[in-house]
């Protein structure tokens, strides 16, 4: 009698990890794609334009290098987010958003006013950065008819806003200081906390001398003015 060959015993292939709720529902769907834990915090930093790997690890304190990996990853195979490489002399590798990917702005924005009351004091294990103060003053700008960049300089550092034409690309905040901007808001963090909560509008915060307008023209003048005001 011939002697049989053993053959190798296979392993039990593990079932693909489910990613989707598999329910027929729009909000379900959206959930599908940015659920996920960090997903809408890496959003959040690409609204401001591309950005390196090691520039968005370094802004997302307490996210792994393999989760914010997997991450990205996620997001570019969900259409979110693309990956390409700079042009020398820069020769780097940086991600940004595709133009769905930017269409969470508003998503963001609202979920910064709702979450801004949460903001009562800050604990002594929270990090912070002064472009997270972004996405609320973009709403406590909400109205505001001219076009250019706007400067905003807090105790936590600097970063600028893009309105009206500005603000193309779904790139309407930045990082740092902007070159020539049209106009700067010096303010405090609790000034910008209360206009982020829509405590008090920007007319009221200017009066009362909690913000402070710096530069010439048009749109310097609106917000002197203090036109826009928090919905």
């Amino acid at each position: 009698m011939s002697r049989l060959r053993r053959m190798p015993r296979q392993q039990p292939t593990r079932p693909a990890r489910r990613r989707s709720y598999d329910q027929f529902c729009a909000t379900a769907r959206a959930l599908d794609s940015v659920g996920d834990r960090w997903t809408l915090l890496i959003v959040r930093e690409l609204l401001a334009g591309p950005r390196r790997y090691t520039d968005l690890h370094a802004d997302l304190p307490g996210v792994s290098t393999d989760v914010l990996a997997s991450r990205l990853k996620d997001m570019e195979q969900g259409g979110l987010a693309v990956r390409r490489r700079l042009p020398p002399p820069a020769a780097a590798s940086v991600y940004e958003l595709t133009e769905r990917g930017r269409g969470l702005l508003p998503v963001l924005t609202a979920l910064a006013h709702w979450g801004a009351p949460a903001l009562a004091e800050r604990r002594p294990t929270d990090a912070v950065r002064a472009h997270w103060f972004a996405l609320p003053l973009l709403r406590a700008l909400d109205g505001l008819t001219g076009a250019g960049v706007i400067e905003v300089r807090l105790a936590e550092g600097q970063f600028h806003l893009r309105t009206g034409t500005e603000a193309t690309a779904g790139e309407v905040y930045g990082y740092g200081p902007s070159g020539h901007p049209d106009a700067c808001l010096v303010l405090g963090t609790e000034a910008a906390l209360a206009l982020a909560r829509g405590e008090v509008t920007l007319a009221e915060a200017v009066e009362a001398g909690l913000v402070d307008v710096l530069g010439e023209g048009p749109l310097a003048e609106e917000l002197r003015a203090g036109r826009p005001s928090c919905q």
